[in-house]
């Protein structure tokens, strides 16, 4: 029997190498495609494949990464030395072991929260404030323990960290202040809880819901449909107004002037009636507290009142404030309320003579 030199050897390993790979390759094809045609236009079962989808995903990548691991298991480059962290040294096999193990973690934390947990939250009732809130404390709790695995599997002695340990408290110490603050912070968030994933907040006179609160800082989606990137740290620094804190209901204040000399009676009888209407139309307007006129004060140019109005959810602020003013003109107009507009009236007490008749010259 002949013997193969070391080039043909390495020329036929690759190319039982290549061949595997397009097997996998086709075989996922495959498969994905018989999937789309047993989901094609059945909605109930889109979860599932997608799901199905990911799985054969996982298994035809770790599968090729297992494979290049055992077929090239007596290559001299795989367990060759790349560098060394004290006295470990570190090769190419121990860096895809370790990745290998950390990204499947990874994947796996997104298969339960994709798939497991949204059904024990549905069948539980939670806010999406509880839920945010496991999800990222599930994910940070595997991923931690991932490493620590990983690390220890490959043989990596812990005690070997000590350096890297000192380097990033000298680090944190110096450069990294805010960063160390925005992540403590981001983890005081999640478990205190002073604003969470869906809360209407207002920072800095800016009015948005709570989309995610990473590691380093909180996304806010403004009314215009705008994104906030906001320190984490600033949540417990600052004064934030959180609308949705411990009870969504709250007061929705709309200030009214009418000219002098109006029927204050008739004024309070046509708000109340505005609130009736717009109570019975919106139910996201309260019967209870009823609705409050409040005569605040005797203005420059107007008597000035204030309709209160209890709502049911903060998200629906502008939409029922328009509602209201659209209401308070019509049923004023309807009614000969006059609404002024600001003015000031100009007496003039004398005059000098001399101005005058140069004037009329």
């Amino acid at each position: 029997m002949k013997n193969l030199s070391g080039n043909e050897l390495w020329m036929n390993s690759f190319v039982v190498f290549a061949v595997v790979l397009i097997s996998v390759i086709v075989v996922r094809g495959i498969l994905i495609g018989t999937l789309k045609k047993w989901s094609s236009n059945k909605e109930e079962r889109s979860r599932i494949f997608y799901m199905m989808q990911s799985i054969i995903n996982w298994i035809a990548l770790y599968g090729v990464v297992i494979y290049t691991l055992f077929h090239f298991r007596s290559a001299q480059w795989m367990f060759s030395a790349l560098f060394t962290i004290g006295s470990e040294p570190v090769s190419v096999f121990l860096l895809i072991i370790a990745v290998l193990i950390i990204s499947l973690t990874n994947r796996i934390s997104k298969l339960f929260r994709g798939y497991v947990f949204p059904g024990v939250y549905k069948r539980y009732e939670l806010d999406r404030g509880v839920q945010f809130t496991f999800d990222k404390a599930f994910h940070y709790l595997i991923m931690v323990l991932a490493i620590i695995i990983s690390l220890s599997t490959v043989g990596f002695e812990l005690s070997a960290l000590t350096v890297f340990a000192g380097v990033i408290g000298v680090g944190i110490g110096f450069g990294m202040q805010n960063i160390a603050s925005n992540f403590i912070s981001g983890i005081i968030l999640l478990f205190e809880r002073p604003i969470k994933v869906g809360d209407r907040v207002i920072v800095d006179e800016i009015i948005g819901d709570v989309q995610r609160i990473n590691m380093r800082a909180t996304v806010i989606k403004t009314l215009d449909n705008e994104h906030i990137i906001v320190p984490n740290s600033y949540f417990l620094e600052e004064h934030v107004i959180n609308r949705s804190y411990s009870d969504k209901v709250m007061r929705l204040v709309m200030p009214v002037g009418v000219a002098y000399g109006s029927d204050v009676p008739l004024v309070k009888k046509l708000l109340l009636q505005v609130a009736e209407d717009e109570a019975g139309v919106s139910p996201t307007v309260r019967q209870s507290p009823e609705p409050f006129i409040n005569f605040k004060e005797f203005g420059d140019s107007s008597l000035n009142f204030e309709l209160f109005v209890w709502i049911s959810d903060p998200q629906h602020v502008i939409r029922i404030r328009s509602n209201l003013n659209f209401r308070i003109d019509a049923i004023f107009r309807e009614n000969g309320v006059e609404i002024p507009f600001p003015q000031r009236d100009l007496h003039v007490r004398s005059v000098d003579e001399k101005i005058i008749e140069k004037w009329k010259s």
